[in-house]
């Protein structure tokens, strides 16, 4: 049975950036990532997220530490992750972690989770895949309840806690916005039932995200949820480069060693001179994104203040 399209979310968009979390060189130019930081805070971007990839090729930066060291060098931008691949984590050592993160933000942080799309790694942490979806779900249950009781007394498949108290709290109360990173519609369903937000992966062209965010909404109407409580997102990777070959063959290199598919950027990244990326942008919006996450992967400054100038105004 076909489904009549539903109307599209009119709220104002929100501009967020990718903190630089991929280094092509090394040790990290940790005041190069201040700077950008705090350039990015006074250019009155809404929020800064970061990914996770523990294993992999590309030197990649540890999220929540990454978002620690965000929460030191900023005073107001919130920062978010999208997404950690929860199941993979102690729900506890994790819950801890945040909330410490949101109380050195001063309640600035967003927490993204997910899955993650290559199970075959669960294996390298001690896990199997097996239940990965019922991980995420109990542990996702278990840290909000520790962010918002005095003392916990639970008993699921994986963890048992009895009697137990976690200080500090988080900030926000009773807990951080829980966003979700998603591709299937059982596991959007479960954004909507169970988080304040859905962040479309980078990895997914603006038509699959497109799909992704009708069923959103699909849901929040059956639900009977208001839309407003529920923020739609999409990572995009982006560059700005009037030789569009050039920019692209970049941009393969780096899903090349992020990804492990060179291929991956022609799907799914949106490049050329502005007007283009203007267009690429306006269809990710009509798509049914509230928040645009802007990720350049390479000459992140440039691009930072490129989108500040001629971006973000044209789509404002």
């Amino acid at each position: 049975m076909s489904h009549p399209p539903l109307p599209v979310a009119t709220r104002p968009p929100s501009f967020a950036i990718a903190i630089p979390q991929v280094w092509d060189r090394l040790p990290v130019d940790a005041a190069f990532l201040q700077a950008f930081l705090t350039r990015a805070e006074a250019l009155g971007f809404h929020s800064a997220w970061v990914m996770e990839q523990i294993l992999g090729q590309a030197a990649s930066l540890e999220p929540v530490t990454l978002l620690g060291y965000a929460a030191a060098v900023t005073r107001r931008l919130r920062l978010g992750s999208a997404v950690l691949l929860t199941p993979l984590r102690s729900p506890v050592q994790l819950a801890k972690a945040l909330g410490s993160v949101d109380q050195l933000s001063g309640g600035r942080l967003i927490v993204g989770i997910g899955l993650g799309g290559n199970p075959r790694i669960y294996p390298a942490f001690g896990l199997s895949a097996e239940g990965r979806t019922r991980r995420l779900v109990e542990g996702l249950e278990l840290m909000k309840r520790l962010w918002s009781e005095e003392r916990v007394t639970f008993r699921g498949e994986f963890w048992t806690l009895e009697n137990a108290a976690m200080e500090p709290k988080p900030v926000q109360r009773p807990h951080p916005p829980i966003w979700f990173g998603a591709r299937q519609p059982a596991a959007l369903r479960r954004a909507v039932e169970l988080g304040d937000g859905f962040m479309g992966a980078g990895s997914s062209s603006t038509a699959e995200f497109k799909e992704q965010a009708a069923h959103v909404r699909r849901y929040l109407a059956e639900t009977k949820r208001d839309p407003s409580t529920f923020t739609i997102g999409k990572r995009v990777y982006l560059a700005v480069d009037p030789d569009r070959e050039r920019a692209l063959a970049r941009l393969r290199e780096w899903c090349g060693r992020f990804y492990g598919n060179p291929p991956l950027a022609d799907r799914v990244a949106i490049v050329g001179d502005v007007r283009a990326c203007l267009e690429g942008l306006r269809e990710v919006r009509a798509a049914g994104a509230d928040l645009l996450l802007l990720n350049p992967v390479f000459d992140e400054m440039r691009h930072l203040e490129l989108f500040a100038r001629e971006i973000v105004p044209a789509l404002t």
